[in-house]
């Protein structure tokens, strides 16, 4: 990312906006995790494809291509994984 400093003071530069609805932010990793953890089988598959049908739909509300959408989603669903194997070591050394 390249920046310059204007004659004028102002700064510009090159760079490339990340749009990071708010929806798919650490609260929401860890409700999904919470929710997921307490879900098994059949109800636990809905509940994750409703959700994360929900984080594409909303990266792609703001004009985001659906394959960069599906990236997001995939780095959505990697960050909630992460927090599940967290909980369960957090559990497991508790005892």
């Amino acid at each position: 990312m390249g920046c310059e400093l204007s004659a004028l003071v102002s700064v510009t530069c090159e760079s490339e906006i990340i749009v990071f609805p708010s929806m798919v932010g650490r609260a929401n990793i860890e409700r999904c995790a919470r929710e997921l953890d307490t879900l098994h089988g059949g109800d636990a598959v809905a509940y994750w494809k409703g959700e994360c049908r929900k984080v594409a739909d909303a990266f792609m509300a703001t004009g985001m291509s659906e394959d960069d959408a599906r990236r997001r989603v995939m780095r959505f669903q990697a960050d909630v994984q992460a927090e599940l194997v967290i909980r369960h070591e957090k559990r497991a050394s508790a005892k």
